[in-house]
Formats: structure tokens, C-alpha cells, sequence
């Protein structure tokens, strides 16, 4: 026999919120959908849910907002910086935060403060994410020689897929060595 679902109300909201903003980061965007999301399953099995809980859940992402629980540009840096080590493109950065309900201009400020964290032009951190994404995935010159030319289009694929442009691409996976990556 299955558990009949649990009535909206806006405690429930609450501790949902609070759950879930204990385990992941989020951004005010995020945490509305998450609640949204409930209501909707809810919904789905015909479980009591209470008037107004548009204005509910906009109420509790205010709360977490005014007390610094979210704060949308920290999650942007910090997701930004993340991604960017780990060899993401910019595009593909960009394209995840916009996701993650990051607004346009605090994505823009993310992106520039990584630069400048970084020292370096937006061209420059292309290149060191897809050096990063290569020595991480052991691509192009971190492959071993005598495989790299049958290996070379799926190189290629794998760094397209993570949002970097084909000539880039096409010089991070074509390097001589390893060591002519961080000349840049």
C-alpha cells in the first residue's frame, strides 16, 4: 500500500528548502524551482496543497536570500572557478550557470572576476581550461605517442563536447608535447 503524500503547506516548504539548501548550493532561481517542483508531485498525487503557495515560496527564497543562505553571485564565482578547472569552455560555463538560474549580468561579473583571479584574457583562460581538460582526460599529448593519430577525432569530439572551438581544439590536441601546452 502506498503512503499517501504529504499536504503543502508552508512549513513543509520550509523544511524542504532548508533540507535541501543544507546539502547543495543554490541559487534563488534554483531553490524556487526545487519548490516548485515539489508542489507539482504534490499536485501529481492529488495531496492538499495551500492557497497562495506561489507567494509561499517566493516568501521563503526571500528569507534565505536576506540571510545570506543564497547568494547568487558567490554561486556563480565559486561554479565558474569550479568549472574552469576542471576544463570547461566559457560557452559551456556560461550555458550551465544560465541553467542553474544564474541572471545575465551576475554570470557576466563571474566571468570576469575569474580573469581576474586568473591574471589573464578571456583567450588566455580558454586555453588553460583546454589544457586542463586534456591533461585531466589525457588527450592529444597526454595520450600515449604511439596512439595519439587513431585517437585524434575523438579528441577532438571530446574537446568540442566541452564547448571549446575547433582551431583550439585542434592546437591543444595537435601539441608536440605535454610541456608546449603551458607556453601557451
Amino acid at each position: 500500500m502506498k503512503r499517501p503524500a504529504r499536504p503543502i503547506t508552508a512549513r513543509y516548504l520550509q523544511n524542504a528548502a532548508t533540507f535541501y539548501l543544507e546539502r547543495y548550493p543554490s541559487t534563488a532561481e534554483g531553490l524556487r524551482r526545487i519548490l516548485q517542483r515539489r508542489v507539482r508531485k504534490a499536485e501529481l498525487a492529488e495531496a492538499p496543497v495551500m492557497q497562495n503557495v506561489q507567494q509561499a515560496i517566493d516568501a521563503i527564497v526571500a528569507r534565505f536570500v536576506a540571510a545570506g543562505v543564497i547568494d547568487d553571485k558567490a554561486f556563480a564565482q565559486t561554479k565558474a572557478r569550479a568549472l574552469h578547472r576542471r576544463g570547461v569552455s566559457a560557452r559551456l560555463t556560461r550555458h550551465k550557470l544560465r541553467l542553474a538560474g544564474v541572471d545575465a549580468n551576475t554570470l557576466d561579473r563571474a566571468m570576469a572576476s575569474l580573469d581576474e583571479e586568473l591574471h589573464t584574457d578571456p583567450r588566455q583562460r580558454e586555453w588553460k581550461a583546454a589544457t586542463a581538460l586534456a591533461r585531466r582526460r589525457r588527450l592529444g599529448p597526454f595520450r600515449p605517442a604511439k596512439d595519439r593519430a587513431q585517437a585524434r577525432p575523438r579528441d577532438l569530439a571530446a574537446m568540442a563536447r566541452a564547448g571549446f572551438d575547433y582551431e583550439l581544439a585542434k592546437k591543444v590536441i595537435d601539441a608536440p608535447n605535454a610541456e608546449s601546452l603551458d607556453e601557451g
